[in-house]
């Protein structure tokens, strides 16, 4: 067994998951996710752009490459084996596939989150959440691994199993090999911030603590992306990323099975913190797969000078 940190660059993702000795059912499920972002890649690329005529749980109408991206996901878990069931943020429903929950891992996923920012040509991504058994309404520390895929000028992926987190990036030949292992969030205040959420609906305590960004030097960096800005944060190891509470949204915006829970796992793993402002997002009981929460995730201080202003003021 190879323990991490100690592994050449380049090694690919599959030889990197089995000589560090992680489980092979679980390295079945991170690898089938990988495969599938390649015909993603390929859709983001060619496909359609318009709209699909259909709506998913939200309401909102979806774009063809959501519905297409969900399928080539759903496709790759339902004949991997290893999975019981799977949760999907276009779906109004957890898909049953296997009732062996002793022995198999169910998905939560977003297939292709902030699909809409394809048409401008701006970054999107895959975010993914896994949990041993059938259960995926269990709170995010739960989680036995977590990982995102950012479609961008390159295509990353970024996982970790609790044990670290690991970035890989595709190669000519459409293969994931090692680009950073062991990524740490650096200490200290944060120098960029990208901030969600319309700022005349942000509650007083939001207000102030982006204020005390501001004056402390902080640079707005916001791409309106989930998955680029909290990769800019974690990359660049410094930084937090927001979506409060608003004054006419009091869940904020963003959904804690499919968006929140696998972020924050991966930034603690990185020595970072994500909290509702009021607590750990981590500890969350999801009551409905649809459920949201606001969130203030990134560098550790700077989450907790964000719970102090919420604290203090709302």
């Amino acid at each position: 067994m190879r323990q991490a940190g100690t592994t050449p660059l380049h090694v690919d993702l599959r030889r990197y998951l089995r000589e560090t000795d992680e489980d092979r059912d679980l390295t079945r499920v991170i690898c089938e996710i990988a495969d599938a972002s390649k015909y993603i890649v390929n859709a983001i690329r060619t496909g359609d752009l318009g709209m699909a005529g259909t709506s998913n749980l939200y309401g909102e109408a979806q774009l063809a490459l959501d519905v297409l991206s969900d399928r080539i996901i759903r496709k790759r878990l339902v004949h991997s084996g290893v999975v019981a069931c799977i949760a999907s943020e276009e779906s109004g429903e957890v898909q049953q596939i296997d009732r062996d929950c002793d022995h198999k891992y169910s998905v939560a996923y977003d297939p292709l989150d902030g699909s809409s920012l394809v048409d401008v040509n701006l970054a999107v991504g895959t975010i993914v959440s896994i949990y041993k058994g059938c259960d995926v309404l269990r709170p995010g520390r739960e989680q036995v691994a977590a990982m995102y895929i950012l479609y961008g000028p390159r295509t990353t992926l970024v996982y970790s199993t609790g044990r670290g987190v690991h970035e890989f990036a595709m190669n000519s030949l459409m293969e994931y090999t090692l680009n950073h292992e062991n990524i740490r969030m650096k200490s200290g205040p944060a120098k960029i911030y990208s901030p969600g959420g319309q700022r005349s609906k942000w509650t007083e305590g939001t207000e102030k603590f982006a204020q005390e960004l501001e004056d402390s030097g902080a640079k707005l960096r916001y791409s309106g992306g989930f998955v680029p800005d909290i990769n800019q944060v974690l990359i660049k190891r410094n930084g937090v990323f927001m979506y409060p509470h608003l004054k006419d949204a009091p869940e904020g915006k963003l959904r804690v099975l499919y968006e929140l829970n696998p972020m924050a796992f991966l930034l603690e793993q990185a020595g970072g913190a994500a909290s509702t402002g009021r607590g750990r997002v981590l500890d969350l009981q999801p009551d409905r797969i649809d459920m949201r929460a606001p969130v203030f995730i990134g560098s550790k201080e700077s989450v907790e000078l964000a719970e102090r202003f919420v604290g203090e003021a709302g």
